[in-house]
């Protein structure tokens, strides 16, 4: 979301962290979109990037009562990441990934309406909405307080070179409004059975019928693999700016449509 907050992007939202068998896609929601607390049945898009109705587990918009559970499920789900292992210190770090993913995906999420779960929690998604987006809310003051205040002491001596990076993704992130993937995790002993689709399907079923774009940006090349299932296509693959980790910029166009820009598909990681 494009507002007054800080955007701590180029941290936690560079981890998709679901087993690649959640990207085996079979199924689809029953539900475009309904009303800020409504529930979904989620299963799976179509390889082709069409939504096609089935059965599948209970997907909602998160409430403040799930934010322990959202980044508890997302601690797990990233903690031996190479992210984590790259934009954390080692002192403390999964206490300090706990507490970004709270800050984030729980307090901003929930602030916002842009995280979503599966009913138990073992799954989660986190968005960012484009501005004014109808059912999200701006940033209330104090989490962008707190947001401003924690996440550069959080990322340590980290907050530079993410900040950095953060600046490439920007500048290759589509000019016009779109939906942010900032996080999406599944817990360990919850993956293959496509909870990490279907936590992402109410936003891309959104993003179909509103005609608007998704994009997110990753570090391995099997989430990329994985997003591009869900009809994400890579626009830019380059390094962090410190040369450590490969990093990937993918857009969905309306209906999962999107081109692979050229060379852009190419193994970095």
């Amino acid at each position: 979301m494009r507002d007054s907050a800080p955007n701590p992007r180029s941290g936690l939202h560079d981890e998709v962290a679901v087993d690649v068998a959640d990207g085996v896609l079979t199924a689809a929601p029953t539900a475009v979109c309904g009303p800020r607390h409504a529930a979904w049945s989620n299963g799976g898009v179509g390889g082709d990037g069409g939504l096609q109705v089935a059965r599948g587990p209970v997907v909602r918009p998160a409430g403040p009562w799930d934010v322990p559970a959202i980044a508890a499920t997302l601690t797990v789900a990233t903690a031996e990441s190479r992210w984590a292992r790259w934009a954390l210190p080692a002192d403390g770090r999964v206490q300090r990934l706990t507490r970004l993913h709270e800050l984030v995906a729980g307090h901003r999420g929930v602030a916002t309406g842009t995280t979503w779960v599966t009913d138990d929690v073992t799954a989660v998604a986190a968005w960012e909405a484009p501005e004014g987006a109808p059912g999200t809310a701006p940033v209330p003051a104090d989490v962008a307080a707190a947001l401003a205040r924690e996440v550069p002491r959080l990322h340590g001596d980290r907050a530079r070179t993410l900040a950095a990076t953060d600046a490439v993704v920007s500048a290759v992130r589509p000019a016009e409004p779109h939906w942010w993937l900032a996080a999406v995790g599944t817990r360990p002993s919850a993956r293959r059975q496509g909870l990490g689709v279907a936590v992402v399907t109410p936003v891309l079923q959104r993003c179909d019928a509103e005609g608007l774009a998704a994009a997110a940006a990753v570090h391995t090349w099997a989430n990329v693999r994985w997003l591009r299932r869900l009809g994400f296509a890579v626009v830019e693959s380059t390094d962090t700016t410190d040369d450590e980790l490969p990093l990937y910029v993918l857009v969905r166009g309306p209906g999962g449509a999107g081109v692979d820009s050229a060379g852009a598909g190419s193994y970095r990681g």
